[in-house]
């Protein structure tokens, strides 16, 4: 389960997405929380609790750093 995340951070969600990548972007938090497909831009919301539930990993700063 993820806690603790904020704008602008990524995120692994547990199931990948149609294109087949499973990195996400938070682009808006707050009751829902959008996140964007970091391969084929597609954006969907999910409540935060789903959202919660769904994710696999928040990636740390330093690790985002060194990915890119």
């Amino acid at each position: 389960m993820i806690d603790g995340f904020s704008v602008g951070d990524r995120v692994i969600m547990k199931k990948p997405h149609a294109c087949g990548e499973n990195l996400w972007q938070i682009t808006r938090t707050g009751a829902d929380v959008k996140i964007k497909c970091l391969h084929c831009g597609r954006l969907i919301m999910l409540d935060r609790l789903e959202f919660m539930k769904r994710g696999k990993k928040l990636l740390p700063k330093s690790e985002e750093n060194n990915a890119d």
